[in-house]
C-alpha cells in the first residue's frame, strides 16, 4: 500500500514539474504570428506544425469540460484523445475567467506559445486575452 502511494506521488510531482516546464518554452521566432480577426490563425488540425511558436489557432468548441483538479479544458474535437490539438485553462488561472460555457459551438481564436504536450499541440490559456470569440 505505501508503494502504491510513493509511486502515486512521485508521479503526480513529476507530471506537475512536466507541465510548470512547458510553461515556459520560449518562442522561436521573434515576430508573433498573431494578427487580428482570422488572419493569420492556423486551423486546429495545422496547429502541430507550429510547436514552439506563439502562434494563433482556430476552430469551433466543441466541449467545455472542467478535471476534478479544476484545470478546464476547451476541446475541439468530439473526443479529445483523437484531436491534434488541445487547450487548457489550470485552475491556478481559472478564476479570471467568466462562463467559458458560452463558448461552446462557437468559432473561437485562441492565441499563445504552442507547445507539446502528450503527442498533441496544445496551448495553455493563462489569461482571458488569449481568446477571441470569431463568430
Amino acid at each position: 500500500m505505501i508503494a502504491v502511494l510513493v509511486l502515486a506521488a512521485s508521479t503526480l510531482s513529476a507530471l506537475t514539474a512536466y507541465r510548470l516546464a512547458l510553461r515556459r518554452v520560449s518562442p522561436r521566432g521573434t515576430a508573433p504570428a498573431v494578427q487580428t480577426g482570422n488572419k493569420g490563425c492556423v486551423d486546429f488540425h495545422d496547429a502541430g506544425s507550429h510547436i514552439g511558436e506563439e502562434a494563433c489557432v482556430s476552430g469551433r468548441i466543441v466541449r467545455v469540460f472542467t478535471s476534478r483538479a479544476s484545470n478546464t479544458f476547451m476541446d475541439f474535437c468530439a473526443d479529445y484523445r483523437d484531436c491534434p490539438f488541445t487547450s487548457v485553462i489550470f485552475s491556478s488561472d481559472r478564476e479570471k475567467f467568466g462562463d467559458l460555457q458560452t463558448l461552446r459551438g462557437r468559432q473561437v481564436e485562441i492565441r499563445g506559445p504552442i507547445t507539446l504536450y502528450n503527442g498533441r499541440a496544445e496551448i495553455v490559456i493563462h489569461g482571458p486575452d488569449q481568446i477571441r470569440a470569431a463568430d
